[in-house]
């Protein structure tokens, strides 16, 4: 009996065993659940950097230029000198107007004496009214050629002080326009240029069409506003860094560009380094509203079927795989905001597309990098 029944037991043994193997594996794929919690709305916009003031250096008299005193590239300051145009003939003319001045002073120191004299002779009789007239007469006349010489005289001394050419801004220097020798012209030859680089402005350009539908946005409630004062604008360079300084925005033009569609903003950052300089291609992030309850989830979690629609796998309560179709909005930071198709305790696949197919059974596991991205969100909307 013991013999016959071995091989009877070593049968069921290798059906168990068919049985083990014929049961599917649940893979393990990494999920995140989706939450809903704030987020600012942040564009990224195509923009320029331009200097907050530019001044070409314009000498205010003509002459011979004898001297530069700047070194080109270099910070000045407003009423440094810069260049200096001959100023002998200046020099010369201030002698003159002194001597002028002189010559009109004496002249009235006689009219008044010979006035206070017709004055005397007026009162005791001896002299007709008209001659004291006359004389009043022409102490004024004295009066105002004195008056006349001092303006010229002090004209001479302001073009002798023209003869320095001086900064007319605080900012950066470029380059030596003219040398020495050459002749300036008043107010035509342009010496230097100084522009004022820090702060300094980006501007940039957004379609009309996004700003309506942000205005649109604002008032049916989908986003709330940020206040003036706690609105960011972050720069990124074109080697795709941060730019460190955060800036703030200025305003908005008030006109559409006819051909491209686009109104011009503004905004001013703290530029200490002279890392941005006027003409840098830049891009430009700017926290436009806040969404109250937007959910997002990570860029790889999204994929595209055939059509080059999004869609997400989410894993259902019976741990079975799902396709389900979702509309996406903008992209930051390593996250599709998600607009439709996804609500609050949805669990989406984040890793490990390749061991399922959609229907069957997975075993989910939360997604480490999960908390990660939150936070990264969350330090977002704090800063």
């Amino acid at each position: 009996m013991l013999v016959a029944a071995a091989p009877l037991l070593a049968g069921c043994d290798e059906s168990n065993s068919a049985i083990v193997q014929a049961q599917p594996i649940e893979p393990d794929v990494s999920v995140i659940t989706v939450r809903q919690q704030p987020r600012a709305v942040v564009r990224e916009l195509p923009g320029r950097i331009s200097p907050t003031r530019v001044a070409e250096v314009r000498p205010r008299v003509s002459g011979i230029v004898v001297e530069r005193l700047f070194r080109q590239g270099s910070e000045v300051k407003a009423g440094e000198p810069l260049y200096r145009i001959d100023p002998h003939p200046f020099e010369v003319e201030v002698m003159a107007n002194q001597a002028a001045l002189a010559k009109a002073q004496a002249v009235l120191l006689q009219a008044q004496q010979h006035s206070r004299r017709i004055a005397t002779l007026t009162s005791q009789r001896a002299a007709p009214e008209a001659e004291n007239e006359k004389a009043i007469a022409a102490e004024h006349q004295a009066q105002a050629e004195v008056e006349g010489r001092k303006a010229e005289l002090a004209r001479a001394r302001l073009h002798l002080d023209y003869a320095t050419v001086r900064a007319p801004i605080d900012g950066v220097v470029g380059a030596a326009l003219v040398s020495e020798g050459a002749l300036a012209v008043q107010n035509e030859t342009n010496l230097a240029t100084v522009q004022q680089l820090d702060p300094i402005y980006a501007d940039f350009t957004q379609s009309v069409n996004e700003m309506n539908q942000l205005r649109r946005a604002f008032e049916n409630g989908d986003l709330d506003r940020i206040e003036a004062d706690a609105a960011k604008v972050r720069l990124v360079l074109d080697d795709n860094a941060l730019y460190s300084q955060s800036g703030k925005l200025l305003f908005s033009d008030a006109k559409v560009e006819a051909n491209t569609g686009q109104v011009t903003l503004r905004g001013e950052f703290p530029n200490p380094k002279r890392e941005l300089l006027p003409g840098m291609y830049v891009r430009v992030r700017i926290e436009q509203g806040i969404d109250s309850d937007a959910i997002a989830v990570p860029q790889q979690a999204v994929q595209r079927n055939g059509s080059g629609g999004s869609e997400v796998f989410v894993v259902k309560d019976d741990n079975r795989v799902a396709v389900q179709p979702v509309r996406t909005g903008s992209v930051q930071d390593g996250v599709w905001f998600v607009t439709e198709g996804l609500k609050a305790g949805d669990k989406v696949v984040v890793e490990g597309f390749q061991k399922f197919a959609a229907g069957d059974k997975v075993k989910p596991q939360s997604w480490a990098e999960a908390d990660a991205v939150a936070g990264s969100q969350r330090a977002q909307l704090v800063q």
